[in-house]
């Protein structure tokens, strides 16, 4: 059972890992082809937090949130395949901001056809969010394995 255990976080890390190995290769000077996508989408998240709270979010360069996603995801994707829960931490907290951010169906028309298409992400993204805390919250309930104590032999004699 542990080798099932095992394939399974591996096949299920390889889809933050790949990610995480595709945009490092394609982050060239100014954050590839992701810091592009991600530009408008963040600018349009930041334009809601601001209206919507009143608070003045710092300038963040673009860049700088790509590498900080493919540290999160290449990290906490090897970590997690060794079962460790910093690894699933790492790719919940990568899930918590990623997902609201890149799949804004709630920016588009239900008559749209993005809004269809960043819905089925999203939702997409949620079911490895609840994964993940289905990981955390199994590895938590399940108890450690204590070495156990021999018990004194009574001598007889």
């Amino acid at each position: 059972m542990a080798f099932v255990s095992f394939v399974g976080r591996v096949l299920f890390a390889s889809v933050f890992i790949l990610a995480a190995y595709q945009e490092f290769n394609d982050f060239g000077v100014d954050g590839g082809p992701a810091a592009k996508y991600l530009r408008p989408k963040f600018n349009v998240f930041l334009d809601h937090v601001s209206t919507h709270s009143g608070l003045q979010v710092p300038e963040v360069q673009i860049k700088h949130l790509v590498a900080a996603a493919i540290v999160l995801k290449g990290l906490g994707g090897l970590l997690f395949i060794f079962g460790s829960s910093l690894g699933a931490y790492l790719l919940l907290l990568h899930q918590a901001f990623a997902t609201p951010i890149l799949y804004d169906f709630y920016n588009y028309d239900v008559e749209q056809k993005e809004y269809t298409q960043h819905f089925l992400k999203f939702t997409q993204n949620l079911a490895l969010f609840g994964a993940l805390l289905f990981f955390i919250g199994m590895k938590n309930s399940l108890p450690r394995r204590q070495a156990r104590k021999k018990a004194p032999k009574t001598k007889t004699g």
